[in-house]
């Protein structure tokens, strides 16, 4: 079982070590990947989001949890908390733990709004942000701690 980096246009890797707390990288399968960019899709124009079912310890994403975006807004999300529940409930029966949480950005880059870092529940979650402003997607991952941005590489796991 291999993992690669992922390359651009797909997917952004920072470069140097991130500003907060040391985050892994988030690995996810190709199926994770094709899942939440068929999401992202599906929500538009809205921005979509969508829980991440994995190992908090390998930073693994084995499960993509599409969710409904109760704000029904193209500038902002929040997951569906029946959703969430569906998704802690079905994880839980997996062995897993929700360990991220992804959404799309509709007009901007793969970067996180005010917003978003205001929202930010879980300091030990990724935050997973795709980003369809371009004619490629853009899928860029960060941790975000007490309101501090830090940039983590995204690999994908080819087995």
């Amino acid at each position: 079982m291999g993992t690669r980096q992922a390359t651009e246009p797909t997917m952004h890797r920072a470069c140097g070590p991130p500003s907060v707390a040391s985050f892994p990288v988030l690995a996810i399968t190709d199926d994770v990947w094709h899942e939440m960019l068929g999401h992202a899709y599906g929500g538009l124009p809205d921005e979509a989001c969508g829980l991440l079912g994995g190992d908090p310890q390998t930073g693994a994403a084995s499960v993509f949890y599409p969710c409904r975006n109760a704000a029904r807004s193209s500038r902002v999300y929040t997951v569906d908390p029946r959703d969430h529940l569906r998704a802690d409930r079905d994880a839980e029966d997996r062995g897993l733990e929700i360990i991220g949480v992804m959404h799309s950005h509709t007009h901007t880059e793969a970067y996180p709004s005010p917003t978003d870092v205001a929202q930010a529940p879980v300091p030990s979650w990724h935050y997973v942000i795709v980003s369809l402003k371009r004619t490629e997607p853009v899928l860029r991952s960060y941790g975000i701690v007490d309101g501090e941005i830090a940039e983590e590489g995204v690999g994908l796991d080819e087995g």
